[in-house]
């Protein structure tokens, strides 16, 4: 029962440092204004304020958001593309679009500082700065 009762909590621990995965088109609150993603023709388009400020082509809407502590906006957005993952930073007016250039399917995200740590089918990438570098064994915890 103890082990169970151990397991239990470690996994608990585990999924509270990982941002869920989304689905929703919004509108979600942001610093830059407000997010709406919508399906045009065979495209999402991000939109904010209901201004397109970015077009990629998915077959579903799948995305990573870092929320602030303070308000509870959005303040960073990795979105799942055919191309790769996009990621939007809202604490800059416009935001800033940062395509990782590599195709992949994300599975997990952890925000750390400035950088976003995924995780893939392919393995561990950390994307930083428009960089994408794949990460090796590391004493670095990521939360």
């Amino acid at each position: 029962m103890r082990r169970l009762f151990f397991a239990a909590l470690a996994a608990t621990c585990f999924v509270t440092c990982a941002r869920a995965q989304s689905n929703a088109p919004g509108p979600l609150a942001t610093p830059s204004g407000e997010l709406q993603f919508a399906r045009v023709d065979r495209d999402f388009v991000g939109m904010l304020d209901k201004e397109v400020f970015d077009r990629f082509d998915a077959n579903t809407l799948t995305h990573f958001d870092d929320v602030g502590n303070v308000d509870h906006a959005v303040t960073r957005t990795l979105v799942q593309t055919d191309s790769g993952p996009v990621l939007y930073d809202f604490r800059h007016h416009p935001p800033l679009v940062q395509r990782s250039g590599k195709r992949m399917t994300v599975k997990r995200v952890f925000w750390q500082g400035d950088e976003v740590v995924m995780q893939s089918s392919q393995g561990w990438f950390r994307f930083k700065n428009g960089v994408l570098t794949k990460l090796q064994s590391s004493t670095t915890t990521y939360h």
